[in-house]
C-alpha cells in the first residue's frame, strides 16, 4: 500500500485521482445491459429463465422464479437461534433509526388560500440483494437495509429479488431475513434482468414503483438506464472508506478497517489521511500482518494496490479539507476528540466517530442505512432512507376572493411568458366568477 506526502508529486497525483473518481460506464457493458432490458421487456419470464440458466442455475425454470411460503417457513429450521437473534437485533435498531425519518402531510392557510403537501408511500418497492459468492455468503444486512425503510414508509408490497445458486435456491438466512423484514414476495432472479423484471413486469413478477439496493456494474447500469421508467435509490459504485487519524489511533484497528472495505471488491477504495509518519508506518506494518489472516487476501491486495493509500498531511486541518473534497462513502474520524472535528465535515455518506466505532458497525447493527452514495456523490446525495419510498403531492385550493386578489398578477406573468391560455384561464374566472 503506497505511502505518500500530500504535497509530493506522487501524493498530488493520487489525491487528484480520488477527487475526480467518477462512475464511467464501459460501452460494452451499457450495450449488453440495453440488450438485456429489451429482451426482458419483449420475452418476459422466458428471458429471465434463459439468463438465469446461463449465469446462475443450469436447470432453472419459470416455476422456480417465486419462492413459495413453505420454503420460507422451512428456512427458519435451517437458521441457528444465534443468527436469528442477530438478525432481529439489527432489524430492531435499523427500524428505530428509520422511524425518525418518517414525514407527515402538512397544511396551512393564507387569506382564503388552502395549501399543503400530502405525503404517501409508493404502492410497491423492489429490493435487490446481490448473490454473495454464488449464494454461499448471504448478504443479510442488505435485505434489512433496503426493506426496513420501505416498510417504515408504509409500502404495502415489498418485493425481493436475488440470484439463485446452482441448485436454484436462495440461502435460508436471506429468506428468514426477508420474512422478518416484512417482504411480501421473493423471486430467484438476479443481475440486470432482475432489475428489468421489476421495472417492466413479467408474467410472474408484477412491476414495482421504486427499486433499491446495491449490485454489480450490470445492476447499477440497469438502474441508471431505467430511471424514469421506475424510481431508483442510488446509482452507486464500489465501496470506499476514508480514515482521518491521529497518533491516538490503534494501527491494528486502522489496518482492519481499511481491509474491511478492501475485501469487498478489487475496485474498492481504502485510504488513510494522517499527519503522523509514525502512525503511517505502523499501519502499513499492521496491514502486512493482517493480510496473512484474510481469506479474501487476493481481493484486498488488489484493492489496496489500485485504489488504496496512506497520505501524510501537514495537520488534521489539511486532512479534513482533503476529506471534504474526496466526499467518501464512509468517513472514520479515528482521533482523540472526534466530535470537535464534526462541525467541519461537509461531504460524507456516513461519519464514524472515534476509535471504538468501526465502519462495520454501520454495516450491520448501528441503525443508519449502509446503502450510501459513492464516487464523490456525497457532495449532493444521501443514504437510502424512508423518503425514497415516499411521494409528495402538493395541494392547492383558492377561495373566490383570493383568486380576485392574486389573479391579475397571474395574468401579467402569463402574458409576459407568452402563454395566452394560462392568462385566459384566470381572466375568465375574474369576468365570470
Amino acid at each position: 500500500m503506497r505511502v505518500v506526502k500530500a504535497e509530493s508529486k506522487a501524493g498530488r497525483r493520487f489525491l487528484e485521482r480520488l477527487f475526480n473518481r467518477r462512475g464511467r460506464i464501459p460501452v460494452r457493458v451499457e450495450r449488453s445491459v440495453r440488450r438485456i432490458l429489451a429482451e426482458v421487456r419483449r420475452r418476459g419470464d422466458a428471458a429471465l429463465v434463459d439468463y438465469t440458466r446461463r449465469f446462475d442455475c443450469p436447470d432453472f425454470s419459470a416455476a422456480l422464479l417465486r419462492v413459495p411460503e413453505k420454503e420460507i417457513s422451512a428456512a427458519y429450521r435451517e437458521v441457528s437461534p444465534e443468527l436469528l437473534s442477530a438478525i432481529r437485533l439489527a432489524l430492531r435498531q435499523v427500524t428505530e433509526f428509520h422511524r425518525r425519518e418518517r414525514q407527515e402531510s402538512w397544511f396551512f392557510t393564507r387569506e382564503g388560500v388552502f395549501l399543503g403537501q400530502m405525503v404517501r408511500p409508493v404502492a410497491s418497492a423492489g429490493i435487490y440483494v446481490p448473490g454473495g459468492a454464488g449464494g454461499e455468503t448471504p448478504l443479510i444486512s442488505t435485505v434489512i437495509m433496503a426493506a426496513v425503510p420501505a416498510r417504515v414508509a408504509g409500502v404495502k408490497r415489498i418485493v425481493m429479488v436475488s440470484p439463485p445458486n446452482r441448485e436454484g435456491r436462495l440461502h435460508p438466512a436471506l429468506l428468514v431475513a426477508a420474512a422478518e423484514c416484512g417482504v411480501t414476495e421473493i423471486y430467484r432472479v438476479g443481475s440486470a434482468w432482475a432489475i428489468a423484471a421489476l421495472a417492466y413486469g413479467t408474467e410472474t413478477i408484477p412491476p414495482v414503483s421504486v427499486i433499491a439496493g446495491p449490485g454489480n456494474i450490470y445492476v447499477t447500469v440497469a438502474k441508471k438506464l431505467l430511471y424514469g421508467e421506475v424510481g431508483v435509490d442510488l446509482v452507486a459504485g464500489p465501496s470506499e472508506v476514508l480514515i482521518v487519524a491521529d497518533e491516538s489511533a490503534s494501527p491494528e484497528h486502522l489496518a482492519w478497517d481499511l481491509l474491511a472495505q478492501a475485501e469487498h471488491d478489487p475496485l474498492a477504495t481504502a485510504v488513510l489521511l494522517t499527519p503522523s509518519f509514525k502512525l503511517a508506518r505502523r499501519v502499513r506494518e499492521a496491514l502486512t500482518v493482517a493480510l496473512k489472516k484474510l481469506p479474501r487476501r487476493e481481493v484486498a491486495e488488489a484493492a489496496l494496490r489500485r485504489q488504496g493509500g496512506i497520505v501524510i498531511t501537514r495537520d488534521l486541518s489539511e486532512a479534513l479539507s482533503l476529506a471534504n473534497r474526496i466526499a467518501p462513502e464512509h468517513l472514520e474520524l479515528s482521533v482523540a476528540d472526534p466530535f470537535s472535528l464534526l462541525p467541519r465535515i461537509e461531504n460524507a455518506g456516513a461519519v464514524f466517530l472515534g476509535g471504538h466505532t468501526p465502519e462495520a458497525l454501520g454495516d450491520y447493527v448501528a441503525g443508519p442505512n449502509h446503502v450510501l452514495p459513492t464516487l464523490g456523490a456525497a457532495r449532493f446525495a444521501s443514504a437510502l432512507s424512508v423518503s425514497v419510498f415516499l411521494k409528495k403531492t402538493s395541494l392547492i385550493a383558492y377561495h373566490p376572493a383570493a383568486l380576485r386578489r392574486e389573479g391579475r398578477e397571474v395574468v401579467r406573468l402569463a402574458e409576459t411568458e407568452g402563454l395566452f391560455a394560462h392568462a385566459e384561464a384566470v381572466r375568465v374566472r375574474l369576468r365570470h366568477p
